[in-house]
């Protein structure tokens, strides 16, 4: 395992190389573990995240701020950080965790994440926990829009219709796949009033929801962008559009807010395994 490669990507070199050794040490692997660093870390994190952002974004407002830091510093966010910086390959993890792929787990990843940046905060001070964060973010912030991130497709392509004053789309299950216990929904997503006819696939119906959804944003866009004036003049037309989607959400989530309108479930169709 070589240690310095995982410095040389953090930006950050370690003086006591056993509070190292200890962040990436997962509870199934000894006592000694990284769970007191990650909650240290995820107040480090929490603080530094909002602190940039109170820096940059003068005109947004403190409803806004506290989405955009939640999205940042959620788990998927956390594991995706986790992935450039190769992460698995530095875990010490226990005999079960290795053989369940543990390694490979967003949670392990983003947890192992929060906890380096608690042993750099312990190893020296705040000032060096920033700017290992600041190097995670800038580059993030650099990249998106305030005004989008942390807002699901759902409520993104629900906005978008509704500023050209377009019907909401519509849902339905149009399959399921695979065994009870690791299903895939295939959801189809309607905007008749432009004519649009995609399918998104997730572990869950809001998933697969979610998926969808984010296709038919992106086809409304460049439907409206290439034709303005097609909102107005077109016709629904039956499976004019199929376009598969991967859903990126891991878990089910309770509908937000704005989610979107949703009519009632349609009994899903079986369909066999692959």
């Amino acid at each position: 395992m070589n240690l310095q490669l995982l410095q040389t990507r953090l930006g950050y070199t370690f003086q006591d190389a056993g509070l190292l050794q200890q962040a990436l040490t997962h509870r199934s692997h000894s006592s000694v573990h990284n769970e007191r660093l990650e909650f240290l870390g995820d107040s480090i994190l929490n603080c530094v995240v909002a602190s940039i952002l109170y820096e940059r974004f003068g005109a947004i407002d403190e409803g806004d701020l506290s989405r955009l830091r939640a999205n940042l510093v959620k788990q998927q966010s956390l594991y995706e950080i986790a992935q450039k910086l190769e992460l698995s390959q530095f875990l010490r993890l226990g005999e079960g965790e290795l053989k369940s792929g543990g390694f490979r787990r967003p949670s392990i990843l983003a947890d192992t994440l929060e906890a380096l940046l608690g042993a750099i905060f312990l190893d020296a001070g705040f000032d060096a926990a920033r700017d290992v964060i600041r190097a995670f973010y800038i580059p993030i912030l650099d990249s998106v829009d305030p005004r989008t991130l942390g807002k699901d497709a759902k409520t993104l392509l629900q906005e978008f219709l509704q500023s050209k004053k377009i019907p909401l789309p519509t849902y339905n299950v149009v399959a399921t796949h695979g065994a009870a216990h690791s299903q895939e929904f295939e959801i189809e997503c309607l905007v008749p009033k432009l004519s649009i006819q995609v399918y998104g696939r997730g572990g869950s119906r809001r998933a697969g929801e979610q998926a969808a959804a984010k296709l038919a944003l992106e086809v409304a866009e460049q439907a409206l962008l290439k034709s303005p004036a097609a909102a107005r003049k077109a016709k629904p037309r039956a499976a004019q559009l199929k376009l598969a989607g991967i859903a990126t959400i891991q878990s089910d989530a309770a509908s937000e807010p704005g989610d979107g309108a949703t009519p009632p479930p349609h009994k899903p169709s079986e369909s066999k395994s692959a």
